[in-house]
């Protein structure tokens, strides 16, 4: 007799983002030599802050290597507040409102299973980052998706609005926004505000790239009027300091909802580890001049391969923030067919995004993983940019492939 699995585990896949990267490595690995790059999975490949990794180890030889108070170290939890109060002049309560996660991935685990009941409904905008519909199902919600409108990514106000009920007990706000890079306008926000208030619904604010911002700026929901009692703010280390394995992210949120964050949060991971966290709360203690340029270099990274991707067909909006394209492939996949491209019974962008790895060496995201109807994203192509310049230029040679 075989094990019996959940009716929950069989309402979604694996992550096809991490798939695209094993589907990679094992090119890389495959004995032939040959060279290809990564542009799928959304870590970079350059070092993170020297100063912030010796402080981590410092704390290992000093023996900080047990369990860190189960919600977040005092230090990181006063750093993220100071920082906090510098970027957005609210200072949050580090003993009531701060939980430390393992990365942000946990930390809107650990905020929907807090906040979210069986049969709520819980609102997503699609496309979406993959993992916040399989977030709605494992806490027994029903996601209720409100498309985003290339090419700009604007929502319409009359759908979200229809969207709001009386079970909607959350929504999701990722901003800026991955897949697309949007960064969500204050106007756009404050109608978001606006029903939330009207229909006492939580926000939870994924801002994992709140310092990547190109065009406009980074308003936080929580900073809106009568939005700081119903926001839960998550970020974490990840990106900004380019340490995505070290899986170190926090949420920001009212005393009551952080007390019901802490609990489920206690019983999923424990904590996360206790040397890293000192590393972060030294980097959180980086000057402004930290961020800025960080800003500035991944401007760079995002014109130069926006204009390698549009040179070789791919047509895209320029992303105002975060580190993804994504862009429409209809005519390169036509192109493609010349080249050997064949459609196979798999959605038209998966079979394209592994026939990019195989035969270009170009690692991408398949845009169907974005959307709730595969369909929808069968056509699009995601691509990171937060590589190495001399990545990014090996990167334009092997593209330069597909107009043979």
């Amino acid at each position: 007799m075989s094990i019996r699995t959940s009716h929950k585990a069989s309402q979604f896949a694996e992550s096809v983002i991490r798939e695209m990267t094993r589907l990679f490595l094992a090119r890389q690995n495959d004995g032939t030599g040959r060279q290809g790059i990564n542009l799928a999975q959304g870590f970079p490949d350059f070092s993170a802050p020297e100063v912030m990794k010796e402080a981590a180890c410092a704390a290992i030889r000093a023996d900080i290597n047990q369990y860190a108070i189960t919600w977040g170290s005092k230090n990181l939890r006063n750093a993220i507040a100071d920082k906090t109060a510098d970027f957005y002049g609210a200072r949050p309560d580090p003993e009531r409102e701060i939980t430390v996660t393992c990365g942000a991935t946990e930390a809107m685990m650990s905020a929907m299973m807090a906040v979210v009941d069986p049969d709520d409904e819980v609102i997503v905008f699609e496309p979406f980052y993959e993992n916040y519909g399989p977030d709605a199902v494992l806490s027994g919600a029903l996601p209720r998706f409100v498309p985003l409108i290339a090419p700009d990514w604007h929502f319409d106000p009359e759908t979200l609005a229809a969207a709001f009920n009386d079970r909607t007990r959350a929504i999701i706000i990722n901003t800026p926004n991955n897949p697309t890079g949007k960064v969500f306008s204050r106007d756009e926000l404050l109608q978001i505000a606006a029903l939330c208030q009207k229909w006492n619904v939580t926000a939870i604010t994924d801002e994992i790239y709140e310092h990547m911002v190109y065009e406009g700026e980074h308003v936080r929901m929580a900073d809106l009027p009568g939005m700081a009692e119903r926001t839960i703010t998550i970020s974490g280390a990840s990106k900004t300091y380019s340490a995505t394995g070290w899986r170190v992210g926090w949420l920001i949120a009212p005393s009551e909802a952080t007390n019901a964050i802490r609990k489920v949060h206690d019983f999923l991971t424990v904590g996360a580890a206790a040397p890293l966290q000192e590393g972060v709360a030294h980097a959180l203690a980086f000057p402004r001049e930290y961020y800025t340029d960080l800003a500035a270099r991944y401007q760079q990274k995002r014109d130069t391969l926006i204009a390698t991707v549009r040179s070789v067909g791919f047509a895209a909006q320029t992303p105002h923030g975060a580190y993804y394209i994504l862009t429409d492939a209809t005519e390169v996949m036509a192109a493609a067919e010349a080249l050997g491209f064949a459609p196979e019974s798999l959605s038209m962008d998966v079979a394209f995004a592994r026939w990019m790895v195989e035969e270009i060496g170009v690692a991408t995201v398949p845009g169907s993983s974005f959307y709730r109807d595969a369909e929808a994203g069968s056509k699009q192509i995601r691509f990171c940019y937060c590589k190495r310049p001399e990545t990014l230029q090996h990167a334009a040679e092997l593209l330069n492939r597909l107009q043979r």
